[in-house]
């Protein structure tokens, strides 16, 4: 026995293993960081454009076919 201090250094040492498990838990955070920064935001609710309501309300039943149209109209001038 090495003084008593074999439960230690047969798998590598407590610390070293602390230390891997803190380095792989890094790079995995840099990478899922480095991967959600490609420009957009998922996180930020998607702005829907006028024409997709007007779309939404034609299919609900809230406005007729004549106002649909009218509506689509001004909105493409």
């Amino acid at each position: 026995m090495m003084g008593g201090h074999e439960g230690w250094w047969g798998f590598g040492g407590g610390i070293m293993w602390l230390f891997w498990i803190l380095l792989i838990v890094l790079l995995v955070w840099i990478i899922k960081a480095a991967a959600g920064s490609g420009g957009h935001d998922d996180n930020r609710p998607r702005t829907e454009t006028p024409l997709e309501i007007l779309k939404k309300r034609y299919a609900r039943g809230e406005i007729d076919e004549e106002e649909f149209e009218r509506r689509k109209r001004e909105l493409e001038r």
